[in-house]
């Protein structure tokens, strides 16, 4: 039997879009493969018990920082986590969110969604970007072993880091099986992207796509209100399509499965990815998909979506255009999306990492 601890210290629910989705969704499937080994999952103030399985080997462990305070939570992440790794005797440290405690005894492994701090470093505040760049190279090299999304962002960490391939997991997300028994007999008019509201998002050039053509249909936006709200509420606004334009800001995800089941379809134009969970949810449901032509969606979306050039606002009216009137196409995604989307399970998943952890399945059958 091994005791892991969890580092969730980063978490701040509501506020860290898709790593949220995965932490969340990746511990309630080791709880339902894993009932021998020990998990000790250290949260923020902000964080409640509700991350942890009701489970007798899943043990809550609150700690008194805040990790909307950003450098507060650094330093008793680098300080007081890697004592509390010693009080509880523990095997291994897994970090899900970028940063490990660089002195906690016995083995760190962490998951690096993505590298966007070195493959676009204009889109962080000039005060943040040195904190990325120390603590997740400091992580990466002190871990024993990294768990990288996507095979994109394993090519990044080969390429920015210099890590001995054999240090890297490649372990994909998985999806919510809920989302393919949706009801999606009638449709609102509508297109769906959801998405944080960040410069790398691209949602610039959607909106300006969606201006070039009068349409019937709307265009509504979901997602945590970014970096870039402010420039994207102006755009709308001087587009003039405020009234078929929506910006929802984070909804819960009853709300969103709500909008799912409705949407005639679903458009992504992200520039940058470490994997792309939002083209993968809309795959599950059934929705026709259009997404940007970029390697980790290509990985996602195998065939089962329809690609477009991300960078220019006319090829991306024109696959608006082609999302909602192709029927055929329409068809063909609407099949495929789902069973593509089946192969992503957050089973398989839990158990990678799990191998990664150096926890083997015979260890958990035993």
């Amino acid at each position: 039997m091994a005791r892991i601890g969890v580092n969730a210290l980063y978490l701040i629910p509501g506020r860290v879009g898709g790593t949220e989705i995965y932490l969340r969704e990746l511990i309630a499937a080791l709880a339902r493969i894993d009932q021998t080994n020990e998990y000790f999952v250290f949260t923020n103030l902000e964080t409640g018990a509700d991350l942890v399985p009701r489970q007798r080997n899943f043990q809550w462990k609150p700690q008194a920082v805040h990790a909307r305070f950003r450098p507060g939570r650094i330093v008793w992440e680098q300080t007081v986590l890697p004592l509390e790794a010693s009080r509880y005797g523990l095997d291994v440290m897994f970090n899900p969110g970028f940063t490990a405690p660089l002195f906690a005894p016995g083995i760190c492994v962490t998951v690096f969604h993505d590298l966007q701090h070195k493959r676009h470093p204009e889109h962080f505040r000039w005060f943040d970007l040195p904190f990325w760049r120390l603590l997740l190279w400091a992580s990466a090299h002190r871990s024993r072993r990294l768990i990288a999304v996507s095979e994109s962002t394993r090519a990044d960490l080969l390429r920015f880091y210099r890590i001995e391939p054999e240090r890297i997991t490649v372990i994909p997300h998985g999806v919510d099986p809920a989302l393919f028994n949706l009801d999606r007999t009638g449709f609102g008019p509508y297109v769906l992207c959801v998405s944080t509201l960040h410069p790398h998002k691209n949602l610039d050039r959607l909106i300006r796509g969606y201006a070039l053509k009068q349409r019937d249909y709307r265009l509504v936006i979901v997602g945590l209100r970014g970096f870039y709200t402010r420039v994207l509420e102006e755009l709308i606004a001087d587009l003039g399509v405020d009234a078929s334009v929506e910006l929802t800001g984070w909804i819960p995800k009853d709300t969103l499965y709500l909008l799912y089941k409705r949407a005639q379809a679903f458009i992504y134009p992200s520039t940058f990815e470490g994997f792309g969970m939002p083209v993968l949810e809309a795959m599950a449901v059934g929705i026709p998909v259009a997404c940007s032509d970029i390697p980790p969606l290509r990985e996602v979306g195998g065939d089962a979506v329809s690609y477009f050039d991300p960078l220019d606002d006319d090829t991306i009216a024109a696959a608006l255009e082609r999302i909602i009137a192709d029927a055929p196409l329409r068809e063909r995604l609407a099949k495929a999306g789902p069973e593509r989307a089946r192969g992503f399970t957050w089973e398989a998943a839990a158990m990678k990492t799990l191998e990664a952890l150096g926890v083997a399945k015979t260890k958990i059958d035993s």
